[in-house]
C-alpha cells in the first residue's frame, strides 16, 4: 500500500463502523501504523555462496524487539544479478536496508549500494559488519551509505532503527557498537528456515571473541572470550536437530578453551549419534592445537568417522615468526595433539599455514611445511597473509617493507623477505595443494609425488602444472590425473614408473571418474561409496586412505 492508500483504508473503518470515540480511533492508528510498518526494514548480506546462511544477520533481526515484526531476511550471493537484487530489495518498498559488508562483499555490496540510490533516491543505507568497522573514513562504501555501525550489532542497531522510525534523527553518521552481555541476547535459531536446514550450512556459536593475540586476525581486538549460558544453547541445539539438522558448524574461535563447556557439548551430539546410529550429523569446530586435555579426548575418540571435523590453526612452525604475530602455540604440545587426535580418534583434522608472515622466508615456510606434513593431519590448508583493517599486523609494514593489495582480500604482494614472484609461485602451490592433496583423491599418489622433500617435490609439480596449462581452476579431473602422471615419469626411477602408473590408475578409477587415463587398455571398475556431499565425500577418501 502507498501512503495515500493506507490513510483512506485507515479512514474507512472509522466510517464504515460509524464510530469517533476516541477509543476506536486510537485502535484504527494502532492498526495503521502496523499496516505502514509492514517491510519498512530489510536486513541483507552477499554470501560467498548459497550453502551459507548468515547467522550474524539472524542475530541482528532476532534481537531487535517490536522491529522485528516488519524487518525481512534478504540473503543472496556475490555472483547475484546487481538488477534482480535490486528488483527484489525494493519489491516491497522499504524505508530502510541494513547491509552486513564483509571482507569478501565489500566491493559487490557497494555496487549494490551505488544502484540503489539510482533506483530509490529516498532508501535509507545501513552498513555494519567487520569490513566497515575499522578505517571507517576511507572507504567508499561507508561515504554512499546514511549510516554506518561499527563492532558489535544488536544494541546499537535496535537504537539506531528506534530513532530513525520514531524520531528524533540521528545527529551522527557513525555508531560505534555497544558490546551486549550475552544472556541477555535472544539466540536467533528459530530464524533458520526449513530450507536453509535441508540446503544449507547452520553455522551455530556457544561463544565470542578469542584470549589470544595473533596480530593479523580481528579477534586479536577482543579482549578475552564469552560464552553464552551453555544450558539454554544446548536447548536450541537439540531444537535444531528436532527440526533436521544434522550439519553444525561452529564460529567459535577458541571452543576448546573451556574443557568443561567443550565436553559438555561434545556429549551432546554424542547423545545424538549413540540414539539415532543409522542417522549420522556433522559437528565443525575450530580447536586451539595446543590445549586438548583427557576429558575431551575421551569424547573425540568415540566419535565415529565421518562426524567430527577440527580446523587447527598453525600458521607458522618458526618461533621467531610467532614472536612477531605474537602467537604463543606451544608446538611440541600441538604435534602431540595432533598425531594424538590423527592415531585415537576418527575426526577428520584441517591444519593451516600462512605464508608471508613477517621475517618469515619461504626456505622457513617450506621447513615448516615438511614438518608439519609429517604430523599426518588430513589437509593443510594453505592461506597468504591479508592485511585485515584494524588488524595490529600494520606495525611490520615499515621494518619488513609489506606490501599489500589496496583491494579486497588486500594479500601480501611481497616484503622484505619474500619477493613478489615467490608469492605468486606460493599461490599456484596452493590451489594446486587444495585441488591434488586436500581432495583426498591423490591417496596412494601423493606419497610418491612428495617423496622425501614434500615442499620442494610438489612446488616443481605445481610449477609444471601451471607452465602447461597457465590456470589452476576448471581443468578436467582426467587432464589432471594424466599430468600428474607425466610428471611422475619424469621424476622417477624408471624402474618405478609402472608403480606409478598403478597408483595413478588405482586413484583415477577410485575418484569415481568415468572415462579412461590414455593408457588404460580397459575399463575398470572398482565399487565406492558415493556421497552426494562433496565435503563428506571429501573427508571420506582422506579417512579410507
Amino acid at each position: 500500500m502507498k501512503i495515500n492508500a493506507r490513510l483512506k483504508w485507515a479512514l474507512s473503518i472509522i466510517i464504515n463502523n460509524g464510530h469517533s470515540s476516541h477509543r476506536w480511533i486510537g485502535w484504527v492508528v494502532d492498526v495503521f501504523d502496523i499496516k505502514y510498518n509492514v517491510g519498512m526494514i530489510t536486513l541483507s548480506t552477499l554470501n560467498a555462496r548459497f550453502s551459507h546462511a548468515s547467522l550474524g544477520l539472524r542475530y541482528l533481526l532476532a534481537n531487535l524487539r517490536e522491529h522485528a515484526a516488519y524487518t525481512r531476511l534478504a540473503e543472496y550471493t556475490i555472483k547475484s544479478p546487481i538488477n534482480a537484487m535490486v528488483a527484489d530489495l525494493l519489491s516491497d518498498s522499504p524505508r530502510i536496508i541494513g547491509f552486513g559488508v564483509y571482507i569478501w562483499n565489500v566491493n559487490e555490496t557497494l555496487a549494490l549500494i551505488k544502484a540503489l540510490k539510482i533506483a530509490a533516491p529516498e532508501l535509507i543505507i545501513v552498513v555494519g559488519g567487520p569490513e566497515v568497522s575499522y578505517e571507517v573514513e576511507q572507504q567508499e562504501i561507508t561515504q554512499v551509505a546514511d549510516y554506518v555501525v561499527t563492532g558489535w550489532g544488536e544494541i546499537t542497531l535496535l537504537k539506531l532503527f528506534d530513532a530513525l522510525i520514531h524520531g528524533p534523527k540521528p545527529l551522527m553518521k557513525v555508531h560505534v557498537g555497544v558490546q551486549a552481555k550475552l544472556d541477555d541476547l535472544v539466540m536467533p535459531y528459530h530464524l533458520y528456515t526449513d530450507d536453509d536446514l535441508k540446503h544449507r550450512n547452520i553455522y551455530v556459536e556457544a561463544s565470542r571473541g578469542c584470549p589470544f593475540k595473533c596480530e593479523f586476525c580481528l579477534s586479536s581486538l577482543d579482549k578475552t572470550a564469552w560464552g553464552f549460558e551453555l544450558d539454554p544453547f544446548l536447548v536450541e541445539m537439540d531444537k535444531l536437530y528436532a527440526r533436521g539438522a544434522r550439519t553444525f558448524k561452529f564460529v567459535d574461535r577458541t571452543f576448546n578453551l573451556k574443557p568443561e563447556t567443550g565436553r559438555r557439548i561434545l556429549d551432546f551430539f554424542l547423545g545424538k549419534i549413540n540414539a539415532a546410529p543409522d542417522d549420522p550429523l556433522f559437528a565443525h569446530f575450530e580447536v586451539i592445537p595446543d590445549h586438548l586435555p583427557d576429558m575431551l579426548k575421551d569424547a573425540i575418540s568415540a566419535f565415529p568417522a565421518g562426524s567430527l571435523q577440527f580446523e587447527l590453526g598453525i600458521q607458522t612452525l618458526n618461533t621467531t615468526v610467532q614472536k612477531h604475530i605474537s602467537r604463543k602455540t606451544n608446538l611440541d604440545k600441538a604435534y602431540d595433539n595432533i598425531t594424538w587426535l590423527r592415531d585415537h580418534s576418527q575426526a577428520h583434522l584441517h591444519v593451516d599455514l600462512i605464508a608471508g608472515l613477517p621475517s618469515e622466508t619461504m626456505v622457513s615456510f617450506a621447513e615448516g611445511f615438511d614438518r608439519l606434513y609429517s604430523w599426518r593431519a588430513h589437509e593443510i590448508q594453505l592461506g597468504i597473509l591479508k592485511r585485515l583493517r584494524g588488524t595490529p599486523i600494520i606495525r611490520h609494514t615499515e621494518p619488513f617493507q609489506m606490501l599489500y593489495s589496496d583491494t579486497t582480500p588486500y594479500e601480501i604482494i611481497s616484503n622484505k623477505d619474500v619477493s613478489k614472484e615467490e608469492l605468486d609461485e606460493f599461490k599456484h602451490f596452493a590451489k594446486y595443494w587444495d585441488g591434488i592433496a586436500n581432495s583426498g583423491r591423490f591417496t596412494q599418489t601423493l606419497p610418491l609425488i612428495l617423496a622425501d622433500s614434500p615442499y620442494q617435490r610438489f612446488h616443481s609439480l605445481s610449477q609444471y602444472l601451471h607452465n602447461t596449462w597457465q590456470r589452476s581452476h576448471s581443468i578436467p579431473l582426467e587432464t589432471l590425473f594424466t599430468e600428474v602422471a607425466n610428471w611422475l615419469m619424469a621424476h622417477g626411477e624408471v624402474s618405478s614408473h609402472e608403480r606409478m602408473r598403478d597408483a595413478v590408475t588405482d586413484d583415477y578409477v577410485n575418484s569415481g571418474s568415468q572415462g579412461k587415463l590414455p593408457w588404460m587398455k580397459r575399463g575398470l571398475t572398482i565399487e565406492t561409496k558415493q556421497h552426494t556431499d562433496a565435503a563428506l565425500a571429501r573427508q571420506a577418501r582422506h579417512q579410507t586412505a
